[in-house]
């Protein structure tokens, strides 16, 4: 069955916090992430990513503005210690970033009937690609056509249970892995510049803003065209998971690349993305994962060219 037309609702358990309030939380998001902050249109979110020194991505995040500061959901496993590391920053800057998991429930609707199902929470559902709707501190973030990410105060959280159908968070990933959205955990901290996720067509890197860490590498990697390693979507009979090693038949000898995220899909197979050698697939080398003896990778299609 196609699950992008079922009526499905899951609890999204992987999925984390970050708050950043104060006066100058804007701008010093904007000084920090790859994305616009102080241009954000009230009533929109934006997809970001936070780079080491090297351009490497060490979180990504779904910033949504809420409540005069801004909510940055990122991968759970990660917001801890990113909390900590952003917080180091701060110096002088008006600003408080706080990890806050615990505090949100967060929920993925799609399909038929998740108009009506966030309805039934007070919440509108937007019209607009990352238009954000919030009621009684609850708010939702259209993501796709019938797709909402939702977020709920913790002691609201029965009241979304009340509405799950059974899906599993395996199913919204699966969503999220065919929509070609990465997102990066523990298992991929530190190991890609944004442009092998694809952040660039993801909206989710602005070329004209002011500095950020790794801007130059990030920039050099876009207008010099040094892409050497990009991401592809893939299916595998086989159990996946994330930071496992991909082997490639021209590359003998040595790991080629990375799964990325992972998620069992229909018939024991696992859906997948990774990040492999554009030498590799230009050449339509045999990808295969975990060895170079390991089960093959099925390459499928993206939403939109790389």
């Amino acid at each position: 069955m196609d699950t992008r037309t079922a009526h499905s609702a899951a609890e999204l358990a992987g999925l984390g916090m970050l708050e950043a309030t104060g006066d100058d939380a804007r701008t010093f998001l904007h000084a920090q992430l790859t994305n616009d902050v102080v241009g954000m249109p009230p009533g929109r979110a934006r997809y970001a990513g936070w780079c080491s020194a090297k351009g490497r991505l060490l979180a990504s995040f779904l910033v949504v503005p809420h409540g005069g500061g801004f909510l940055l959901q990122l991968a759970r496993d990660l917001a801890p210690s990113v909390a900590k590391r952003l917080a180091m920053f701060v110096l002088r800057a008006k600003v408080k970033v706080s990890e806050a998991s615990d505090a949100w429930a967060q929920f993925g609707l799609w399909g038929a009937g998740s108009e009506e199902r966030l309805a039934a929470l007070g919440l509108a559902a937007s019209q607009s690609e990352l238009g954000v709707s919030e009621a009684q501190d609850a708010l939702a973030v259209r993501i796709g056509a019938g797709r909402y990410l939702v977020a709920v105060p913790a002691a609201r959280r029965a009241s979304v249970l009340a509405l799950l159908d059974g899906s599993t968070e395996q199913a919204w990933a699966v969503e999220e892995i065919r929509a070609g959205r990465a997102l990066v955990t523990l298992a991929t901290q530190d190991q890609f510049v944004p442009q092998m996720l694809d952040y660039q067509l993801l909206g989710a890197i602005d070329f004209k803003k002011g500095c950020y860490p790794g801007q130059e590498i990030v920039a050099r990697t876009q207008y010099r065209g040094q892409l050497k390693r990009r991401l592809v979507r893939a299916r595998v009979a086989a159990p996946a998971r994330p930071g496992q090693d991909v082997h490639a038949a021209d590359l003998p000898g040595q790991a080629a690349g990375t799964v990325v995220n992972a998620a069992e899909g229909s018939e024991g197979a696992s859906e997948l993305l990774a990040v492999v050698p554009v030498a590799s697939l230009e050449q339509h080398a045999e990808l295969r994962l975990g060895s170079p003896e390991g089960p093959r990778l099925e390459i499928l299609a993206l939403p939109a060219a790389s």
